[in-house]
């Protein structure tokens, strides 16, 4: 096997491995569809919470995801059984799945779940540091960050398309505790993987450069003053603050054109698997093109996506749309993602990554907050009103598009980047000098 044939194999094996592991991540975590409908629907049919009672639960337990960046911190300092990356999935994958059993038996009370969900976002939330930060690194490091983030944004989005159209069936023909009990399986097989270590994902992952961190207040100051961070984050925020996008839909949906709960949800599942041509078509064209280029064009064509939802007046419309709404997010959700994990600085992929993860989970609360009061503002034009929001709020993610540091952008994937490879030993050469 020649050399070309050799590295393209290792490039797959990569690949193989980061799908099983998106894969199973995305099935297993406590905030996913399997956990959270079924949680869901457990408080409001068996134990009659209220709609308050359920938002209070999904606040509480969504603490960890909040402070996400407290736990890629802890990743980018800490190496468990000495083993790095592999060794929180080996520890905290069977925690999250002990929390998970215990869920299953807990007696299903409010104070229980509430008790063994925290506990499950808890540890679950070491797990994912470890995994967006491993991604992060080898994503940098064999510069195929382009990549792996359509193979991320693919694998990850299959389960959501599921859970959007099953999710009925779901709750109708499996039990609760037999769901908690299907995630913690799907759990510990995080662990099963902790177990495999392939050369051409590890290797001497930790030995380069990207790896190299320094002391906790080292590490601190050098993510404050990394100069790639604040456009990155902001884009994820901007992007994922969308007013119009939950809730307010939700309820001009099922309210204003009095179409069916089940309809929401197909909206949903048709808009998520929309993405999927166009994260497959980022992984073609993140080769052939820089990924400045591809930032905006992506956000060029995701300004106006929420557009075509203010002009329709039947359920079955905004179903057809769904397909071309969703096609028009695909590039742009793939390239921040890209974006993202180029702008690590070394040694600290995790605690970027977990940032860029609260802040989606913290902007979509805030959008669809922002959304509702919104949309309550006015009987008749409170959605138009909505769209409008969102649409502003996309555009304003143009500008910030030459913030990000130009040498960081300007080479396509698979590409080698001089300006930053000798930042990079700069930075090394910096961290021997005493």
């Amino acid at each position: 096997m020649g050399l070309e044939g050799h590295d393209a194999k290792r490039r797959d094996q990569t690949l193989l491995y980061f799908g099983c592991l998106t894969l199973f991540i995305t099935l297993a975590t406590p905030a996913g569809y399997l956990v959270d409908i079924q949680t869901a629907y457990l408080l409001k049919n068996q134990l009659h919470a209220t709609a308050t009672q359920i938002s209070t639960f999904r606040l509480l337990t969504g603490i960890p995801v909040y402070l996400a960046f407290a736990f890629g911190l802890a990743r980018d300092q800490w190496s468990p059984l000495g083993l790095r990356d592999r060794g929180f999935f080996l520890i905290f994958a069977p925690a999250t799945a002990l929390a998970l059993i215990g869920m299953a038996f807990s007696g299903l009370s409010y104070p229980a779940l509430v008790v063994w969900m925290l506990l499950a976002m808890l540890s679950s939330r070491f797990v994912a540091a470890a995994y967006q930060g491993l991604i992060a690194l080898v994503g940098q490091e064999k510069r195929m960050s382009g990549r792996l983030s359509a193979l991320l944004n693919v694998v990850s989005t299959v389960p959501v398309v599921a859970g959007a159209f099953a999710s009925g069936v779901i709750s109708d023909h499996l039990a609760p505790k037999a769901a908690f009990l299907l995630a913690a399986a799907f759990t510990l097989s995080i662990a099963v993987l902790g177990l495999w270590r392939p050369a051409s994902v590890f290797g001497d992952a930790y030995e380069k450069p990207q790896a190299r961190g320094t002391d906790f207040v080292g590490n601190v100051r050098r993510l404050v003053r990394h100069r790639a961070v604040y456009p990155a984050v902001l884009i994820c925020f901007l992007w994922n603050f969308a007013p119009g996008a939950a809730t307010p839909l939700q309820f001009y949906l099922t309210n204003t054109l009095h179409a069916s709960d089940s309809v929401y949800s197909y909206y949903n599942g048709i808009f998520a698997a929309a993405f999927i041509p166009t994260f497959l078509l980022y992984g073609f064209l993140c080769k052939k093109v820089s990924l400045n280029r591809l930032l905006w064009w992506g956000t060029i064509v995701a300004v106006p996506q929420m557009i075509p939802l203010a002009f329709i007046h039947s359920a079955d419309l905004a179903l057809v749309l769904a397909a071309p709404i969703g096609l028009m997010g695909g590039v742009a959700t793939a390239a921040y993602l890209d974006l993202a994990m180029r702008s690590c600085p070394p040694g600290l992929q995790g605690t970027l990554m977990m940032l860029v993860d609260g802040v989606f989970a913290l902007s979509a609360r805030a959008g669809d907050l922002l959304g509702s009061r919104i949309y309550s503002s006015s009987p008749t034009l409170g959605f138009t009103y909505c769209v409008i929001a969102t649409t502003v709020v996309y555009a304003l993610i143009l500008p910030l598009i030459p913030l990000a540091p130009k040498g960081l952008v300007a080479t396509k994937d698979g590409e080698p980047n001089p300006e930053i490879e000798a930042g990079l030993a700069i930075d090394q050469s910096s961290k021997k000098t005493p």
